[in-house]
């Protein structure tokens, strides 16, 4: 680190781990996960296939990086916030942020390829597994917030738990709608509802 910025290795090592999991994910959505070798992802990347063990351990974990680097992501944009700002804004802008990349309009047949690949024993179990670093980075961020202990009270737990459920909702709405819909206005949608406390729509 040099003044609190990554450096050059640290930078290159974060760009090959994304090529490799960037590479994975969409062989894996082409090809189907089983069909797809790590010498094909390392290839894809331009690395070689003892880089990609390095980095990785399973394809699967190739592949959820790019979705728990975002999660990671937004906790440290959500310590960048003004501090003024309400939480649950500056939670929705942090955590809507980095799926810029998902903001043009998706193309179906990707969007279906996804929703398949999702099914894949592996890659729940990977999602899950790494679901509690990602929830309490996200906690600790909502602590540091407001003031709370991340260890000690529900309240950052209760957020960051009810903000993953929201990211995998909006995620899976997205994944399913016909005609396809862009994600982030889909996960600014279901935080807004998850901040108002989820009215009942039946009393309006």
């Amino acid at each position: 680190m040099t003044n609190g910025q990554p450096g050059l290795r640290e930078r290159k090592k974060a760009a090959t781990r994304e090529a490799l999991s960037w590479a994975a994910l969409r062989l894996a959505a082409e090809r189907g996960l089983e069909n797809v070798r790590v010498e094909d992802i390392a290839a894809a990347a331009g690395v070689s296939p003892r880089t990609y063990n390095n980095y990785f351990s399973s394809k699967a974990e190739a592949i959820v990086h790019r979705h728990r680097g975002r999660i990671l992501q937004a906790a440290e944009a959500l310590r960048a916030r003004p501090a003024e700002e309400p939480l649950w804004e500056a939670l929705t802008q942090a955590l809507v942020a980095p799926f810029d990349d998902a903001a043009k309009e998706p193309d179906p047949r990707w969007t279906a390829a996804i929703r398949r690949l999702l099914r894949e024993p592996s890659l729940q179990a990977e999602l899950v597994r790494g679901g509690a670093q990602t929830r309490a980075e996200l906690a600790a961020a909502v602590a540091e917030r407001t003031g709370t202990d991340a260890d000690r009270d529900l309240y950052p737990k209760l957020v960051a738990s009810a903000t993953l459920s929201a990211l995998q909702v909006a995620n899976e709405h997205y994944l399913a709608a016909d005609p396809v819909v862009p994600f982030q206005p889909v996960l600014a949608e279901a935080l807004r509802q998850l901040a108002a406390g989820l009215p009942d729509p039946s009393s309006h």
